[in-house]
């Protein structure tokens, strides 16, 4: 049975907020933020709490944007996706080593875990944004 871990996918502009690992078996790999949930929590609360207790910032959870399943070493893992918006704060990394807003496009040039390179896969082949349209004259929301 694989361990639900939940991971947010932060949209801003048309980039998404990577973290790369400090430590533990990923260290040093880039990955969406997130955590595992706690008991009795749901997956959007423990977003928003793992984002607050790893990033100090507040985010708004949307919809699932993708789930996958992944075999490390470790264990088995299911990485559930979900998109967000930041609200609030300021990005402080308390578990992460560095931090990058990254265009959709250029997701594929970070060593992301294996578990979010469907998910990066996705979003880069869908031009996934946060709605913003980009006309020819630079556009705007």
């Amino acid at each position: 049975m694989p361990l639900p871990v939940i991971a947010a996918i932060i949209r801003q502009d048309n980039q998404v907020l990577l973290c790369q690992r400090k430590e533990g078996a990923l260290a040093g790999k880039w990955e969406f933020p997130g955590g595992k949930i706690e008991n009795g929590e749901t997956p959007e609360e423990c977003l928003v709490r793992e984002i607050q207790e790893e990033l100090a910032i507040d985010i708004e959870v949307e919809n699932i944007y993708q789930a996958v399943h992944t075999h490390y070493d470790h264990g088995d893992f299911l990485v559930i996706g979900y998109l967000a918006k930041q609200t609030g704060g300021e990005i402080s990394l308390r578990v992460h080593s560095d931090y990058a807003w990254v265009e959709v496009g250029r997701l594929d040039q970070y060593d992301l875990a294996d578990a979010n390179i469907p998910i990066a896969q996705s979003l880069k082949e869908e031009g996934y944004s946060s709605g913003t349209s980009m006309g020819a004259d630079g556009g705007s929301n």
